[in-house]
Order: structure tokens, then C-alpha cells, then sequence
């Protein structure tokens, strides 16, 4: 085996390993390890939702400024993954992405010590920003690694279980941070609160130090792009997968998750506001967040089991939880009281499976460009920096309940992807659903033609470029 500090950790992506045939079994143990990072920015993003509502009071500022918060975070991910984390994954491999990922993660939570110290708004900003750079880095791999490691028929099954572990961490923070950060006793001693979150942050960077040294250690499977050439081939017979500016899927996918994405957190980002209009005092509502956040994760839990069966194919799931976010949000916004409140947590609750499932769906069809997909669909993240600072000036200029009007376009204009997926994709989307690959093993003299003919292919491919094409067989 080696010493783990002198073996080698990259693979070049035009490399064809086994990876396209990973059965369930052979997944599982990476697919846990990764689905652990999921809970640190669950957690990261609940707090997030909490910090900007307190931070309002704490440091004197109003509902428009605090949302230069999720800016700043989600800003991130709209310069991150089309650049330096797609390069770093493309040319390192997952393993690589994530230990990068991690440390600049640990970086951005120690840098809230110093901003907690002076109790700097723009110093939490700057914070947030080196923060959401981790985690968008992390991301860029993770929820592709999720995707396409494993049977593609339980593709949107894995990504949806591993964001009720995200969901689940973002239950946790905002308990945490009322109790802890902002309880009753520290209400008015808002420095205390502030010292506390400098804490938490410090053991969040410890957590993820050791995480490095876990994802350098522990044995990680490597899929590449040419793998995921191979296992097109598999799945839709031998067709041209065609020039990346013509996957049409990927770019409405993109576009959808963009949309829903800044509805989504701009629900979470005012959902505090929201509720002290309707009559709850802050320490409540942050209760109240933590609930609908816990039936976010609860409910992802279900979309996941419910994608098991085949009658709930992914593409009727997405439209049937997006339409329902768009019902009950209308609803939050026309009602008072508890009812709004309810309303406004049926969203949280329906909000479950849509990232991922879009997610999946996006990435169907593409072939050797799926690590450049699935970085932009990460990038579709950064949705989270446009719609919070419209919705915050709309809470300033009127209210809450009327600022409810934002994301509710945000999931109008979201549904045009699932509208094109189940009239216009439906076919490719249901050949990734019905397949085999990974659960039925082909014959060893099959799967050896399989991987020679995709050589040749990626060698004339690549032939003015002249790069070593070499094949792994584990």
C-alpha cells in the first residue's frame, strides 16, 4: 500500500478507469466519507440565516445592508467554481478539490475571530466571502462526486440523501445559535453573542483540519471525464454527445437553479423578519427557523425514498415540490399570523429535494463534459447574492410579507426547467433512470472492448493535443 504522505493522490481526466461500472456496494464507502461535508455547510448556511437577522440588531443595520452577508458568501460561488475549483478538478481529481476546498474553509472560520473582536460588520463580509469560497470549492466537487459515483439509476437518491445530511446541519444552527449565541441572557449583550459565534467558528476550522488529513489517508475513487464518456456510451448507445455550448438540458438547468437557489435563500434570509411580523419575539423565530429547516431535512429524507420508486420519476418529483413552493409562498404572503408562518414553513418543507434533483437532471446526457457542468450548476449558486439584497430592500421599504413577492418570481422562473424535462427531455432523462450500468456487471471480454474502444475515441479526440491516454483497471 505505501506510505500515505508518498503515494500518489491525482489522476489526469482523460484517464479511463473502472469507475464508470462502480456498483452500489463498491460507492457506498466513498459516497459516506464525501456526504460528511455536507453537514459543514448545512451548518455554515444555517448560521448564515441567523447571523444576518441578529446582526440587525446587534450592529445597528438595516434589512438591505445585512443582506451584503449572503452576498458576500454566495458571491463566492459565482467566482469560484467556472474557475480555479473547475481547474482544480479537472486537473487534480476529487481528492485534491476537496482537501483545497477544506483548507480554505478552516481559513474563512478563523477569520472570524479578528471580526468578532472588533465586531466589524465588514469584517464578518470578508469572512463570509473566504468561507463561501471553501465551501463553493468543495461543492464543485462534491455534488458532482455524488452524481456520477455509483449506478447512474440512484443518482438523484444519493445527492438527495446527502443534502438531508446539509439539511440536518442546518436544523442544528439556528438552535445552536439561539441558545448559544444570542439566548435571552445575552439579548443585550451583544458582544457576548458575537464571542460565542468567534468559537464555534474556531472549532468548525479545527473539524476541518482533521478532514484534510481523513480525505488525504482514506483510499478515494477517482471518476473522471473520460469515464463519464464511457458510461454515455453504455447508457444511450454510441451517439455524439456533441460541443459543449450545445447542451441545452445543462444550460436551463442552470438558469433554474440560479432562480431557485436566490429564492431560497431569500426565503431563509428574512424568514426571522417574517415571523417577528407576524408576532414572535427573535429567540422564537429563530426556533421556529430551526423547525422548518428541520422539515426541509425531513422531507429530503422522503424525496429519497420516495425516488426509490419507480413511479416517482426525478423530473415529475422537481415539478410537483417547485409548483408547491410557488402555492404555499403565495399563500404566506396573503395570510397573518400563525397561519402565514405555517405557510412560510410548508415552503421550507417543499424547497427539499429541488437543488439536487435539478442538480441530477442536469448532468444527464453530458458525457465527458461533466465536471464543466457540474461546476456551472454550482455556480448557479450564487443565485443567493441577487435575490436576498431585492427582497432586503423591499422589507425596508414595506414589509416582510410583501417582500415574499421576490422569491415567489424566483420559483416562476424556475419551473421552466421542469416544464422542458418532461416534455421536451423526457426520454434521455428516463434511459438514465431505467438503466443498469453499475447494477447488472458486464462480462469481463465486454467491458475490456468497451474501455478499448473508448481509448481509441479519446486518443483521436485529443490527437492534435497529443496528451498520454492511459487505461486503469482496478
Amino acid at each position: 500500500m505505501g506510505r500515505p504522505w508518498s503515494r500518489k493522490v491525482t489522476i489526469r481526466d482523460d484517464t479511463i478507469t473502472s469507475a464508470a461500472h462502480l456498483t452500489l456496494r463498491q460507492s457506498l464507502l466513498p459516497n459516506l466519507l464525501v456526504t460528511t461535508l455536507f453537514f459543514l455547510w448545512g451548518f455554515a448556511y444555517g448560521l448564515l440565516d441567523v447571523l444576518n437577522s441578529h446582526f440587525q440588531h446587534h450592529l445597528s443595520i438595516t434589512p438591505t445592508l445585512s443582506a451584503l452577508l449572503s452576498t458576500s458568501y454566495f458571491g463566492a460561488y459565482f467566482l469560484l467554481p467556472p474557475t480555479l475549483s473547475s481547474f482544480i478538478l479537472r486537473s487534480y481529481g476529487f481528492r485534491v478539490t476537496f482537501m483545497t476546498g477544506l483548507a480554505i474553509f478552516s481559513i474563512g472560520c478563523l477569520l472570524f475571530w479578528p471580526s468578532g473582536a472588533y465586531s466589524s460588520f465588514g469584517g464578518f463580509c470578508g469572512s463570509m466571502f473566504v468561507v463561501g469560497a471553501g465551501l463553493a470549492t468543495l461543492e464543485t466537487a462534491a455534488d458532482p462526486f455524488l452524481s456520477i459515483c455509483g449506478p447512474p439509476r440512484y443518482s438523484e437518491i444519493r445527492l438527495n440523501l446527502a443534502q438531508a445530511v446539509q439539511g440536518v446541519g442546518s436544523f442544528v444552527a439556528p438552535l445552536l445559535a439561539s441558545r448559544v449565541f444570542f439566548g435571552k441572557g445575552l439579548e443585550e449583550q451583544g458582544g457576548e453573542g458575537l464571542k460565542n459565534v468567534q468559537w464555534v467558528y474556531l472549532g468548525v476550522a479545527g473539524f476541518d483540519v482533521l478532514l484534510v488529513a481523513l480525505f488525504w489517508v482514506v483510499p478515494m475513487v477517482e471518476v473522471t471525464d473520460a469515464d463519464m464518456g464511457l458510461q454515455e456510451s453504455q447508457i444511450d448507445g454510441p451517439r455524439e454527445v456533441g460541443p459543449f455550448r450545445r447542451q441545452y438540458n445543462l444550460f436551463l438547468a442552470v438558469w433554474s437553479q440560479f432562480c431557485y437557489v436566490g429564492a431560497q435563500v431569500a426565503v431563509a434570509n428574512y424568514f426571522i423578519n417574517f415571523c417577528e411580523e407576524a408576532g414572535r419575539d427573535r429567540a422564537t423565530s429563530s426556533d421556529l427557523l430551526a423547525v422548518g429547516q428541520g422539515l426541509y431535512a425531513f422531507n429530503r429524507f422522503v424525496a429519497g425514498g420516495l425516488l426509490t420508486i419507480p413511479a416517482f420519476k426525478p423530473r415529475y418529483m422537481l415539478a410537483a415540490y417547485l409548483g408547491l413552493c410557488f402555492v404555499f409562498v403565495t399563500a404566506a404572503m396573503n395570510t397573518a399570523g400563525a397561519t402565514s408562518i405555517a405557510m412560510l414553513m410548508l415552503v421550507l418543507c417543499f424547497e427539499s429535494c429541488c437543488f439536487a434533483t435539478i442538480f441530477t437532471l442536469g448532468l444527464r446526457g453530458l458525457g465527458r463534459h461533466t465536471k464543466m457542468g457540474g461546476s456551472l450548476l454550482v455556480a448557479a449558486i450564487s443565485g443567493g447574492m441577487v435575490f436576498p439584497p431585492m427582497m432586503g430592500a423591499v422589507v425596508s421599504a414595506r414589509d416582510a410579507h410583501t417582500a415574499m413577492a421576490i422569491p415567489m418570481m424566483g420559483y416562476i422562473l424556475a419551473f421552466v426547467y421542469p416544464v422542458y424535462v418532461n416534455i421536451w427531455k423526457k426520454d434521455v432523462m428516463d434511459s438514465h433512470r431505467e438503466t443498469t450500468v453499475g447494477i447488472e456487471k458486464p462480462a469481463v471480454g465486454e467491458k475490456a472492448l468497451q474501455l478499448e474502444e473508448q481509448r481509441s475515441k479519446t486518443e483521436k479526440e485529443h490527437a492534435e493535443e497529443g496528451p498520454d491516454i492511459r487505461v486503469v483497471s482496478k
